[in-house]
């Protein structure tokens, strides 16, 4: 098994992490009982691999499955799909100048990245056979069989990676450059947006700290500044991102769209453009099945928010209430409750937003992905805000009007107890819940989302790993392996066992804390200095969670951070909007309205919260403006590119003549306007007899000369005014 100690101890030199043997691609290929439908499966699958010019070799997996080593049979036919995809780029207007005529020169100038290679390959096993593709889908159709489609890791470049990050504290432009050559622009965009997120944290974490000092909690100067920097962050990064495009020559390569194996088309009709015979689903049916999201939100909203309102009231019983026996352990019911129902409700939504999108059948992967992130944003605003917004909004302004609804709690404790009474307190409204809620979900939360994130799946690899092998006993296809190979083999089905990396879960994570930030860091100052922090730790833990605990990702292009740019939009704005309200309700007295609704004045806020989204809007338009001023490197590599094109297209279209600044007629150029010509000229016309106005006209003087002398003459004869 591949651990971090192999790849830093003297035993990553061994020779089977040294070589993937020239595999692009493995395909694991499941057996189950119908050992003759698993055959005709993997006969099929075989055939489509060579048709589309992919060399194979098979060899044993696990006990109920076969490994299928995949590498392009011809350099040449690898390098002609290459390059019609560049051709394509520049179709699209995803690259400005179109490639060198010449192929050897186009690979010479730009070479071939080991992204490029890899995402290549991939399409030619899974696009569909009409564009030239295998067709190939894991676990889809005729495909059950095949359980996954990877590439290898490159464990050499693995282990100077982690150990040259180890020793960093800044990611530079080099090594963004070699992420996105190893596992394509997408995890690139990931890291490059985690280091500007890190960089951009050291202002608001080093001011929250002398606000925590000197300003206290609910500072409104505190939240001015926050919901400023916020503001800035969301806007450079939008910049930040399309510079980046530019620079990695992807931008607009979104327009380029894969299309989704699973697309139902429901009639075929003429593309208006191209003529082509094109599958159509009608845009109505579509919209009819998107209408659900509002449900769906709804939906989601109730249950979760159902299951957060009954663990609040528990927890405020249990904790503020009860003062009976066992109070100690009776308080941790809340967090055993939500530990164990939370995961699986999210799990339950999440797998019916999957079924929704599905439904909704987009024609490309894309469309499909963007629906999909809007959907789990939804899941993951509720479950992450909803403990901090009951807190804010319902426990400190209501909380003496909710305690009589709490006595449900205490007679059901004393019917499921033999007490006839229940020993309860008097009703305090608690002014540090806010700030110890937020403590958890900054800190305790971050810890425990490391745990299970990179050293849970580690640990539960490790010993599954152990298991097997004790169950194996010399049973498995290692036995068959030839000794030359084995110890390469062995890393393989170690990896086939990884998880796939999916890069969505980690901009979700950061999204969410970014909301964290921007709605709720006036009630914890220190906020920003702990999300600093564990940025560092998540940035490194991230690149080994690649490199050790997940197969490698398939470099796919993008051109930004997609519908996640759009969520942290929206976390700034109304973080302007709770920042205010929680500003104004608390400000000044930290109980707030204590547990009062009638200590609110109503006007007052709903004013604070309508002049706090007014000033954020009149910010960012001139956040916008300011950094729309500034050049960048891509910007400058854009407009250089446009400039020789057009250049370019010049001299081809029309010759270097029209490039070239024409010369005018003076003395430096050698003039041709001389006293001789005119004169020659003169006799021409008086010959053919007479002439016309228009041509006397410019005889009157011959030369420059002339008519600098004439000119001085009528200069002299002028009466000054």
């Amino acid at each position: 098994m591949t651990s971090l100690g192999s790849l830093y101890d003297s035993k990553g030199d061994r020779p089977e992490l040294k070589t993937n043997m020239n595999v692009d691609y493995v395909v694991q290929y499941k057996v189950d009982s119908d050992r003759a439908e698993a055959e005709a499966g993997f006969t099929q699958l075989i055939e489509a691999l060579t048709r589309v010019g992919l060399a194979s070799e098979v060899r044993g997996g696990d006990e109920s499955s076969l490994l299928v080593f995949v590498k392009v049979a011809s350099p040449n036919y690898l390098a002609s799909h290459i390059y019609r995809e560049r051709v394509q780029d520049w179709l699209y207007g995803v690259r400005i100048s179109s490639p060198n005529k010449d192929v050897g020169n186009e690979f010479a100038n730009q070479p071939v990245t080991e992204a490029e290679r890899l995402r290549t390959v991939y399409l030619l096993i899974t696009k569909p056979k009409n564009e030239g593709g295998a067709g190939i889908t894991p676990n889809v159709g005729q495909w059950k069989y095949v359980t996954s489609v990877f590439p290898l890791h490159d464990h050499p470049f693995n282990r100077q990676w982690i150990k040259q990050w180890s020793t960093k504290y800044f990611l530079n432009e080099q090594d963004l450059e070699q992420i996105r050559d190893r596992f394509g622009e997408n995890v690139a965009f990931y890291f490059a947006f985690m280091q500007s997120y890190f960089a951009f944290l050291i202002f608001p974490a080093s001011f929250g700290f002398s606000a925590w000092i000197v300003l206290g909690r609910y500072s409104w100067f505190y939240a001015l500044v926050n919901s400023l920097w916020s503001i800035v962050f969301f806007e450079w990064w939008q910049k930040k991102e399309a510079d980046l495009a530019v620079q990695w020559g992807v931008r607009g390569v979104s327009r380029i769209q894969h299309p989704r194996s699973e697309f139902k088309w429901d009639h075929e009709a003429a593309d208006p453009v191209t003529g082509e015979a094109v599958k159509v689903y009608p845009p109505t049916k579509r919209l009819q099945t998107q209408l659900l999201q509002i449900p769906f939100a709804l939906g989601c909203l109730t249950v979760l928010g159902a299951l957060y309102v009954f663990c609040f009231s528990i927890e405020i019983f249990l904790g503020e209430i009860y003062n009976g026996p066992l109070k100690s352990y009776l308080t941790f019911t809340p967090t055993i409750i939500l530990t164990g129902l939370l995961p699986t409700l999210s799990t339950i939504l999440g797998n019916f937003a999957e079924k929704l999108t599905v439904m909704e059948n987009y024609e490309t992967n894309d469309a499909h992905h963007a629906s999909l992130v809007r959907k789990l944003f939804i899941i993951n605003f509720i479950t992450s805000y909803t403990p901090l917004f009951l807190s804010a909004f319902v426990y400190m302004p209501f909380g003496n009007l909710l305690v009589p609804y709490f006595d449900i709690w205490k007679v059901t404790a004393e019917k499921l107890t033999s007490e006839n009474s229940i020993s309860t307190q008097g009703f305090h409204i608690n002014p540090d819940r806010l700030k110890k809620q937020m403590i958890y979900f900054t800190v305790t939360a971050q810890v425990v989302n490391f745990a299970l994130e990179f050293v849970v799946p580690y640990l539960k690899r490790k010993v599954f790993s152990k298991v097997e092998k004790v169950q194996a006993k010399g049973k498995g296809s290692a036995a068959y392996d030839v000794p030359e190979e084995h110890a390469f083999l062995e890393r393989v089905r170690n990896e086939a066992k990884l998880d796939v990396y999916d890069v969505t879960g980690d901009f979700r994570e950061m999204v969410v804390q970014f909301g964290y930030l921007s709605l709720f860091s006036t009630i914890w100052p220190l906020t920003p200095l702990a999300f600093l922090i564990n940025n560092w730790v998540e940035l490194r833990s991230d690149a080994m969670k690649i490199a050790v605990n997940s197969q490698r990702p398939i470099p796919w292009r993008a051109d930004s951070i997609g519908p996640w740019l759009n969520a942290l939009g929206f976390l700034s704005w109304i973080g302007s909007i709770v920042s205010s309200a929680i500003v104004y309700l608390f400000s000044g007295d930290s109980e707030g309205p204590g547990g009062d609704p009638s200590n609110i004045v109503v006007w007052g806020l709903l004013l604070s919260i309508l002049i706090s989204e007014h000033v954020y809007l009149a910010a960012q338009w001139a956040v916008r403006y300011a950094l729309s001023q500034i050049d960048s490197p891509g910007l400058q590599k854009e407009r250089a590119e446009r400039f020789a094109m057009r250049k370019r297209t010049l001299e081809e279209s029309l010759g270097p003549e029209v490039t070239e600044t024409p010369l005018p007629p003076t003395p430096a150029a050698g003039e041709k306007i001389t006293r001789e010509s005119l004169e020659d000229e003169a006799r021409k016309i008086s010959t053919r007899g007479g002439g016309t106005p228009e041509q006397l006209f410019w005889l009157r003087q011959q030369g420059m000369d002339e008519t600098i002398q004439i000119g001085r003459k009528l200069i002299s004869n002028t009466t000054a005014a």
